[in-house]
């Protein structure tokens, strides 16, 4: 499994309902910006999996990305 489907599960885990085929593909292509993020700041998929599985929201993560990309420019 790649990493940024597996990214997917991980921020979809919790929703009470099965995604549409739309919601599916809008949040792969989030996931897919927010991982393109991640690499442009130092910050591996699998190392924003491991945040995401120890409780921090999508929220939070985006805010720790935001953080480190002031640090790079």
């Amino acid at each position: 499994m790649s990493t940024e489907l597996r990214l997917t599960e991980v921020a979809s885990r919790d929703l009470a309902e099965p995604l549409t085929m739309a919601q599916k593909e809008a949040l792969q292509r989030a996931v897919a910006k927010i991982v393109a993020l991640g690499a442009q700041v130092g910050v591996s998929a699998d190392h924003m999996i491991e945040l995401l599985e120890s409780g921090l929201t999508v929220g939070e993560l985006l805010e720790v990305l935001a953080a480190r990309a002031g640090e790079v420019a």
